[in-house]
């Protein structure tokens, strides 16, 4: 679609940094500045008309899509003119100074039939986005707290041209950021409690704010949390907090460190908190992505394509602006106010909170997952391995399974074996864990339940406290005498754990007459009754599986295996992959010498990361779901965050090498 550029200033040159991939185009630039409209119409290739006078570009262009980019206190003029033209509009923020006028422009758009949006566009950008899942998956419970930082800092110091922003104010600049988020996430602003608004300034600066160079307001939200939101052009943009927010709920907090962050390697952080606990960093699950400032432009003129002109990102800027001017009208008289924001009438509201849509294992394709095709059960990228036995003792592991739910892991790997499926539940019930929708749970039936599989999975199910599983797998393929129910063995003698676990009859193995299929008869059983979604099997050989699958009547949906560079298993791999079977690496990083090889580390360095990492996102790179187990807190944490991770080829190549036949433990 074509375009035409109102404001040709610094604004206008982020915006048409991604024009060359872009499917708008720009056919006219107009700016007062005659030399700013013809430098950027120059730089577009000869392409682009300059102009000095909107109403004449208006008059001898036809491009439908009009971007504003002109200063804050000319958006409403400008877009009002382009309206009335029959042109969509995008506009810079804010959408009008006035609310009154940004109803109007709403209501304007509406009545003509065409589009009109607003930035800021941080509602849909990576952190955003991945704090919104804290929100979305039940952590928080109610969120009843708020604090919002709009720390602009002296635009003196850092702006070529501050005029437009030192006129109106640090609300209208600074603070529509965590505002519109605030307000994408609960919904309308009821009224302004209280406000208060004053002066610091410096008096070697020249040039002074037109408007209260800082303010501080208490908000409260319709159906959401009360909120105390500092906007300031004294607080430098350096500050600790600049356009930060903070979440408190009835079961844990939420922080986000910039509001306004559009994404890529800029590192913004998203942590958790559940109450009694430190926050912990919720790492990104796949490779940052920076989304440019044409993308609200963009997906306005999607929506003009499709033959339904949005006008939602307006509707809510206009609320926004209504919240400022309620602060400003409470500052000034020293009274609380309702904050009220009529309907357009044509059912595109914007002050209504954004649908909660949670996606099982809290990853979806959008997010950047490699699945095979015809996956049955979609998993994340990185899960969480839940055994309590490490380097050769058991550990108790809540604190640890804890913080993985805290940083982020959706995908919990647990098995009757581990003996602490009662303690997994516990944390599961806990306030401050995820609904369950939001996770996977996996767990596996131990070798002396071969024949009892369906008493092993309710065991399991009322241990975790759920209804159903995920995925329930066979955890090895042989079958061993049956002991009895395996419940709660982290509570028992160490002994009495492993003479139930691995029997003995006469200094031997005590084993059992249990066909691999007679099991897996078992899992189905389990399968319908509703007890799991999917199965699976976990330690087989390529024979073995492809055996399983000629006569199974639920085919398996995911295979849990040893996987590493030295034992890559990419026969296995390719084989479960071609039929839609999801492959898990448990043991990730536990051979010996492998975190030490000069091709980790060497991998890990190309990319600033830990060997751990590495290993991790090598696996994640090959469509594989690594479930490392740690106990450390940060490394946890650094586990997850390598599903952002991308090799490069080299480094593949490295790690390929390793491979070794003759692997064993």
């Amino acid at each position: 679609m074509e375009c035409a550029f109102v404001g040709c200033g610094a604004v206008a040159r982020k915006y048409a940094a991604t024009l060359d991939t872009s499917a708008l185009s720009v056919a006219a630039a107009c700016d007062l500045d005659a030399a700013r409209a013809a430098d950027f119409a120059d730089g577009r290739g000869g392409r682009t008309r300059a102009y000095t006078d909107l109403d004449a570009m208006l008059d001898a262009e036809t491009a439908p899509l009009v971007l504003n980019l002109t200063g804050h206190g000319a958006h409403a003029d400008v877009t009002e003119r382009a309206l009335r033209a029959d042109r969509h509009v995008w506009s810079e923020k804010p959408l009008a100074l006035d609310a009154g006028r940004a109803r109007e422009l709403v209501t304007l758009a509406a009545r003509r039939g065409v589009a009109l949006g607003c930035a800021p566009i941080n509602a849909a950008c990576e952190a955003q986005r991945h704090a919104k899942t804290a929100l979305d998956d039940g952590r928080l419970g109610s969120v009843r707290l708020a604090y919002a930082h709009a720390h602009v800092g002296r635009v003196t110091a850092w702006h070529d041209d501050p005029g437009s922003f030192l006129r109106v104010g640090p609300l209208y600049d600074g603070a529509v950021y965590p505002l519109t988020l605030l307000v994408a996430w609960f919904g309308p602003v009821g009224r302004v409690r209280v406000a208060d608004a004053a002066d610091p300034w410096p008096d070697r600066e020249a040039e002074r704010p037109d408007r209260p160079s800082h303010v501080e307001a208490t908000l409260e939200f319709e159906a959401g949390p009360l909120v105390r939101l500092t906007a300031s052009f004294y607080a430098p943009h350096r500050s600790r907090e600049f356009t930060s927010l903070e979440l408190h709920g009835d079961d844990g907090s939420l922080y986000l460190d910039d509001a306004g962050d559009l994404g890529g390697e800029s590192g913004h952080r998203v942590a958790f908190g559940r109450e009694g606990r430190a926050y912990t960093p919720m790492p990104l699950q796949r490779p940052p992505d920076r989304t440019p400032y044409l993308a609200g432009p963009e997906r306005l003129a999607a929506s003009v394509r499709r033959g339904r002109p949005d006008r939602a990102s307006a509707r809510r800027g206009a609320h926004v602006v209504a919240v400022c001017n309620a602060v400003e009208r409470a500052a000034e008289s020293g009274t609380s106010g309702d904050v009220r924001i009529g309907d357009d009438g044509d059912g595109d509201g914007c002050t209504r909170p954004e649908s909660r849509r949670i996606v099982r294992g809290g990853v979806g394709r959008s997010a950047g997952v490699v699945q095979p095709p015809d996956a049955a059960l979609r998993l994340p990228p990185i899960g969480f391995g839940c055994s309590r036995y490490r380097d050769g003792a058991y550990v108790d592991r809540r604190d640890s399974i804890a913080t993985a739910l805290d940083a982020g892991y959706r995908l919990l790997d647990s098995a009757e074996l581990y003996g602490n499926e009662s303690r997994i539940g516990d944390l599961l019930a806990a306030p401050g864990s995820p609904d369950r929708e939001a996770l996977v749970l996996v767990s596996k039936v131990w070798n002396t339940n071969h024949g009892h599989v369906v008493e092993a999975c309710e065991t399991t199910l009322a241990e975790l406290g759920t209804d159903a599983l995920d995925c329930y797998l066979l955890h090895w393929p042989d079958a061993w005498e049956y002991t009895g129910p395996l419940r709660r063995l982290a509570e028992l003698p160490v002994a009495e754990q492993e003479a139930l676990t691995f029997p003995e009859r006469d200094g031997e193995r005590a084993t059992a007459d249990v066909s691999v299929e007679e099991a897996w008869r078992g899992l189905e059983r389990a399968y319908d009754r509703g007890l799991t979604a999917t199965l699976g099997l976990c330690n087989v050989d390529l024979p073995t599986l492809s055996r399983v699958v000629e006569f199974a009547r639920v085919p398996p949906a995911v295979v849990q295996v040893e996987r590493h560079p030295y034992r890559p298993r990419d026969d296995l791999v390719s084989w479960c992959h071609e039929r839609g079977i999801r492959v898990i690496a448990h043991s990730p990083l536990s051979a010996p010498g492998l975190l030490d090889e000069p091709a980790v580390r060497e991998t890990a360095a190309e990319l600033d990361v830990s060997p751990a990492a590495a290993v991790l996102a090598w696996n994640v790179g090959r469509g594989v779901v690594p479930i490392p187990s740690s106990t450390e807190p940060d490394h946890v944490v650094e586990n997850l965050s390598a599903a952002s991770l991308r090799l490069t080829s080299e480094g593949r190549e490295r790690l390929a090498a390793l491979a070794d036949p003759e692997f064993e433990r």
